[in-house]
């Protein structure tokens, strides 16, 4: 084997510190195969040695939690034996490289983490940051992601129901591809990765190894520079179709109780499953990697283990039941093999060959990787937004605003995803929240994913509570109860200390949030060093949010129903139109604090909203949040195909009244004469819907169909380029 060097060691992505600190673990110099297997699982994907310590802060329990983060997927009751299981992570650095395949693979691995537990999986969301509309990638990459998730999703047969797409500048270079699965299972069905029973075996299943996605999670854990073309070979390539048939496999042999623990092979492949699996269990595990079925001639061990090919998984089973679970998975035409076996020594050791080619003690590798304490300085407050003109045709701007790139319709996308699939998508794309019926049911799930970078830019404690509080937000204007979030934590290189304070200053805003709003984090993935040459990324703390319709024909939806319902506007009114994007799009600039988030305002109106969609009478219910009061009417009117009469709050300027994203509002509709009762938040009559314009009293109207024409016109005119 080649001689390990200082270049050797970097090229591994692990400082010189860590080097010493591996010597130490066990004793000698390690050889390449055990230097890749500290690689890997050292590296910031898999150890997340610089978040660690302040993930620790965001709350994790609640009576409803059956799971919370240190599994595949975070596992939550909800009711009559029924659990949801859930998950996001990102898939950003392959999908810049290779966007088809680092999109569908994202999406096939985030499936398996939640199919691993026992679940079936129901529904896909994703959370997409691109670049500048007009930079020269954007487009390329745009139709790479989009392709790459609905082939993989639509081919597995699993609906994408919800989703987000941004553009900014700040991923010109690095863009963002964050993907969600929710699925369903039984709540005394559910399967941990947890290696038990000495002498047991250990078996892979699916798809054979190959040499792709070697190094993939080292690659994830660096910055990108000008080689980052070269990086290619580090991207895997995925097979949807073998995924339908592993979990169909997988969930057949988990109706037997053959199954001690399983895991999916994702980052770091047989590595980390193999480690993660036997560190938990506080076992030993021995592997022979001449059993690996592998697809490609002459493989060493070091590109098995490193290998991050698809459509893996890893089992102990109970002894003697290795032929049954062989003909489960013949006869779904995988790969089956005993690899290996539980063992006492609390180590990984390789055979190949007859030789032991590695022989390693696990706490090192896995319990015991680097944490540490990054320097860290706050993010500057933003000074207050100075006097600023005023709009001279609020409808104009409208127009412009709901056909800028973070407003236009999404529909270009969604439509080349298969969100109908299983046929119990009870709203699709285009709303506050995706809801799905958990089968056979009365009961729904709703999910949702947010995040508004550019507040986390400005204030990231804000920003991080504001992320949290949306997607509650958005569930609860479906009628569901939020009951627990998963995250993406997507940021720069956090040896800056600028880039650590926005992760710190994020996590903190967000425990606070899931505190008050009793929502907590169940699972999540951290994704640093997003950036290229230096240039960093906007602080995205992605949120995925998972909540309950005990009765889905209750949920609300956001199109207007009906000519001549009242409007209302639920939640205060200040005008605030820092960091808006009526700031950046009329006017150019990105300043101002964000607006600020009343946790205690949030809950309270939302509960009220909750309430009148469960009792019937409301008929429509949108949260503001995005270019605040008239977009949220023109989106509503836009979806409804229905106009409105309107008159805005009182306010010294129209503008800030109109796009001011004042945070915990949101505007519903009821039929005249509906008595709603007290509200703990300001509650004003607005107007009325009726006729074919959206109109504002002393300020004009426009057509809907005007309104909607400027809406759906950017993603088909920026694609047709």
């Amino acid at each position: 084997m080649s001689a390990i060097t200082p270049q050797v060691v970097a090229e591994h992505g692990l400082q010189p510190e860590e080097y010493d600190r591996i010597l130490k673990a066990i004793g000698r110099e390690p050889n390449m195969l055990e230097l890749g297997i500290f690689s890997v699982m050292w590296s910031e994907h898999c150890s997340y040695k610089s978040s660690r310590l302040h993930l620790a802060k965001l709350p994790t329990k609640a009576p409803w939690v059956i799971q919370g983060p240190g599994e595949n997927a975070g596992v939550i009751d909800i009711g009559d034996g029924d659990a949801a299981i859930f998950k996001m992570e990102s898939h950003n650095h392959p999908s810049f490289i290779e966007p088809y395949q680092g999109a569908a693979t994202g999406v096939g691995g985030i499936m398996r983490d939640v199919f691993t537990m026992g679940a079936r999986p129901v529904a896909n969301l994703n959370a997409l940051r691109f670049g500048a509309a007009d930079h020269p990638r954007t487009r390329h990459l745009l139709r790479g992601v989009v392709a790459g998730i609905g082939g993989y999703g639509n081919c597995v047969g699993v609906p994408t129901v919800g989703g987000e797409v941004n553009f900014h500048p700040a991923y010109n270079c690095n863009i963002l591809v964050n993907a969600m699965t929710v699925g369903l299972a039984r709540t005394d069905r559910i399967f941990y990765s947890a290696a038990a029973g000495i002498g047991n075996p250990v078996v892979y299943v699916g798809s054979k190894t190959g040499r792709d996605g070697i190094h993939g999670a080292t690659m994830a854990s660096a910055e990108f520079d000008e080689d980052s073309e070269s990086k290619r070979p580090t991207v895997q390539v995925g097979d949807p179709f073998m995924e339908k048939l592993l979990i169909e496999a997988c969930l057949e042999l988990m109706a037997t109780d053959a199954i001690v623990a399983i895991q999916d092979m994702g980052a770091a492949g047989l590595t980390s499953s193999s480690v993660e699996m036997a560190s938990k269990g506080g076992v030993g595990i021995k592997l022979v990697m001449d059993n690996v079925p592998t697809r490609e001639e002459g493989m060493t061990p070091y590109e098995m283990m490193l290998s991050e090919s698809q459509e893996r998984m890893l089992m102990i089973l109970k002894p003697g039941r290795e032929a049954e679970a062989e003909k489960i998975f013949r006869k779904w035409e995988l790969d089956f093999a005993v690899i290996g076996e539980v063992t006492d020594t609390g180590r990984l050791q390789l055979e190949w060959q007859g030789e032991m080619v590695c022989d390693l003690p696990l706490d090192p590798i896995g319990e015991d990787a680097p944490k540490y304490d990054r320097p860290w300085v706050p993010t500057p407050r933003r000074a207050p937004l100075g006097e600023m003109a005023d709009s001279t045709d609020l409808l104009a701007d409208l127009v412009a605003l709901v056909g800028a790139p973070d407003l236009a319709s999404r529909r270009w996308v969604w439509e080349q995803y298969d969100h109908m699939v299983g046929c119990d998508t009870v709203q699709r794309p285009g709303g506050d929240a995706a809801v799905v019926r958990v089968h056979g049911t009365k009961k729904a799930l709703a999910m949702s994913v947010d995040c508004t970078p550019r507040y986390c830019h400005a204030d990231p404690f804000e920003g991080g509570k504001q992320a949290i509080a949306e997607t509650w937000r958005n569930i609860t204007a479906v009628g569901a109860t939020p009951l627990a979030v998963t995250d993406c934590m997507n940021f720069a290189a956090p040896t800056r200390p600028e880039i650590m304070g926005q992760f710190v200053q994020c996590i903190e805003g967000m425990a606070e949030a899931c505190k008050a709003l009793d929502y907590p984090v169940v699972s999540g993935n951290v994704s640093l060093y997003n950036e290229t040459e230096g240039q960093g990324i906007l602080p995205t703390p992605g949120i995925g949010g998972v909540g309950l319709l005990t009765d889905w024909e209750k949920s609300a939806g956001v199109a207007f129903r009906a000519e001549g319902e009242d409007i209302w506007l639920v939640g205060e009114t200040r005008g605030h139109l820092g960091q808006s994007i009526w700031l950046r799009e009329i006017h150019g600039l990105e300043d101002g604090p964000p607006p600020p988030v009343d946790l205690a305002a949030e809950r309270a109106a939302g509960d009220w909203v909750r309430a009148r969609i469960q009792e019937g009478s409301v008929t429509a219910v949108h949260d503001l949040s995005d270019g605040g009061l008239l977009v949220g009417l023109a989106e509503m009117a836009m979806a409804g195909g229905i106009g409105a009469t309107v008159t805005l709050p009182e306010g010294p300027h129209r503008a800030a009244i109109a796009f001011g994203e004042d945070q915990g509002r949101y505007v519903i509709t009821a039929k005249p004469g509906t008595a709603l009762p007290p509200c703990p938040v300001p509650l004003t009559r607005i107007g009325t819907t009726g006729g074919a314009a959206l109109a504002i009293e002393g300020g004009g109207s426009r057509a809907v169909a005007e309104i909607k024409a400027a809406h759906e016109a950017f993603l088909p005119a920026l694609m047709a380029r």
